[in-house]
């Protein structure tokens, strides 16, 4: 979907930077990574999402005129630049890891390597879309994992931040493996299962609970849900639910229905719920709550001993209300002269923010007996790994050291454009969320604990650690 002037979708000084370049004849190529420094909510591990809109907007991204008429406006820019403008169309190339795959710290989730002012226009849409999706992926995996099996309906809608953060929100949280989302356009758009009955308002419009109960199950009589606390739950929307079963959905035999619970003590509710219910003939009356629910609240109703079948969660997961950002980041690290990388490094005071240097790759070892991650290694792009042990070591305790053994190797980035021709094609969302799911399944549950995970090993080759290592000694600050 494209959105109204999203070839704008620029910080200003991406602007200023690319006349820069032009004038000065500067459009040599260039090598940027995209990556981000830290898990959200003081998690292990990350879910990377977004790229299929990545795509989109690199295969549409041009000037028209009206753009132009407005940076001419800012008396800052030749006309030759913008006669540029006009012309502009990607022509490099851009790996990334498939959508869907398990992330972590400071490697590459795109790598960028086009003339200089065209990579450099991507800076910022590359990083909203990826943050933002990224973020609520990796929210999403959070909740589900503390559901404990249990399905995740996605509920946020109302309470995204606009009309995209909604769409995509709901997008990526199929990714970090919600079941549904209640975005009507969200399930259109991308063929996935749409989620939802009825509001509090619903049953405040009718006279009486049990007449808007009535009314739902005679409608919708293979899909009823009924919102039981817009009164009270046990001593009105309990039996007016469990009458309406009776006289509506047991006649015609049926038994796949539910109730909601949207607030209240939800661990207390819902087991007098599920006693009511049974004591009813109803066993397979499912339970469903919702209300501000987040990871943690999920995985404290479930200590409980909750009586609970499914979730709704809403603004917790649609904002990642606990930790909003994912920082992710577009950083130079080489530039091409003469058919040669000149490696380039961002240097600071803070150390977590000194870049690694130079075109890279990532690769994921593997344990041929579990199966299961071992670590993962950023190195030189034109690096090969042996067959016959690798030792991994930490960049900062370089005496930490492990021979890695009896492994395989899978390099995480594939190539997505080329000569700016897309050559990858697209998986479903619905594919999407099931190569998720298998590629969360191999790494260790250690790794995915809500609290204080164990930090999984993200090293560099011993070539990367040289040459970065060089140019820091090199570097006088």
């Amino acid at each position: 979907m494209k959105e109204e002037d999203i070839e704008l979708l620029t910080d200003f000084y991406e602007i200023t930077m690319t006349n820069g370049y032009f004038e000065k004849n500067k459009n040599e190529i260039a090598y940027f990574d995209v990556f981000f420094r830290k898990v959200p909510d003081r998690g292990g591990y990350a879910i990377a999402a977004g790229l299929e809109q990545v795509i989109d907007y690199v295969q549409n991204l041009k000037f028209n005129e009206e753009d132009i008429e407005y940076l001419r406006s800012q008396n800052l820019f030749s006309e030759d630049y913008f006669k540029y403008l006009l012309n502009f169309k990607f022509t490099g190339d851009i790996w990334a890891v498939p959508e869907g795959t398990v992330v972590f710290p400071n490697e590459p989730i795109i790598t960028v390597k086009a003339p200089v002012i065209e990579a450099q226009f991507l800076e910022t849409a590359i990083l909203v879309i990826i943050n933002h999706q990224s973020l609520i992926a990796t929210k999403t995996s959070r909740i589900v994992r503390a559901a404990n099996g249990r399905p995740v309906m996605e509920f946020g809608a109302r309470r995204a931040h606009g009309v995209s953060a909604a769409i995509y929100g709901a997008r990526a949280a199929m990714i970090g493996g919600a079941c549904g989302t209640s975005c009507t356009v969200t399930a259109k758009k991308f063929n996935v299962p749409a989620s939802g009955t009825m509001a509090h308002s619903w049953i405040q419009s009718f006279d009486s609970e049990y007449e808007a109960f009535k009314a739902y199950a005679e409608l919708y009589p293979n899909n009823c849900t009924l919102l039981i606390d817009t009164y009270d739950t046990l001593k009105s929307g309990l039996p007016n639910a469990i009458r309406v079963f009776d006289e509506v959905l047991k006649p015609k035999g049926i038994e796949n229905f539910a109730v909601r619970l949207d607030s209240g003590d939800l661990a207390y509710l819902s087991k007098k719920v599920r006693e009511a219910l049974d004591n009813a003939g109803y066993k397979n009356c499912k339970i469903c709550l919702t209300n501000s629910l987040d990871e943690y609240l999920i995985n404290s109703l479930i200590a409980q001993n909750a009586q609970v079948d499914s979730f709704g969660v809403g603004e917790n997961l649609i904002t990642s209300k606990s930790d909003p950002v994912f920082g992710g980041v577009y950083k130079l690290v080489g530039i091409e002269k003469d058919g040669k990388i000149e490696p380039r490094i961002k240097i600071s005071d803070n150390t977590e923010k000194i870049t690694n240097p130079s075109f890279k790759k990532v690769c994921r070892f593997y344990s041929k007996d579990t199966n299961y991650a071992l670590a993962d290694v950023v190195m030189l792009k034109d690096e090969t790994v042996s067959d016959e042990g690798y030792e991994i070591f930490d960049e900062h305790n370089t005496w930490k050291r492990k021979v890695l053994t009896n492994y395989y190797v899978r390099e995480l980035q594939e190539k997505i454009f080329e000569n700016g021709k897309l050559i990858y094609k697209t998986p479903t969302l619905k594919e999407i969320a099931e190569y998720s799911k298998k590629d969360l399944s191999t790494i260790w549950d250690e790794v995915k604990r809500l609290n204080n995970p164990q930090k999984y090993y993200v090293d560099l080759s011993k070539k990367l650690y040289d040459l970065k290592t060089d140019i820091l000694n090199r570097t006088k600050m």
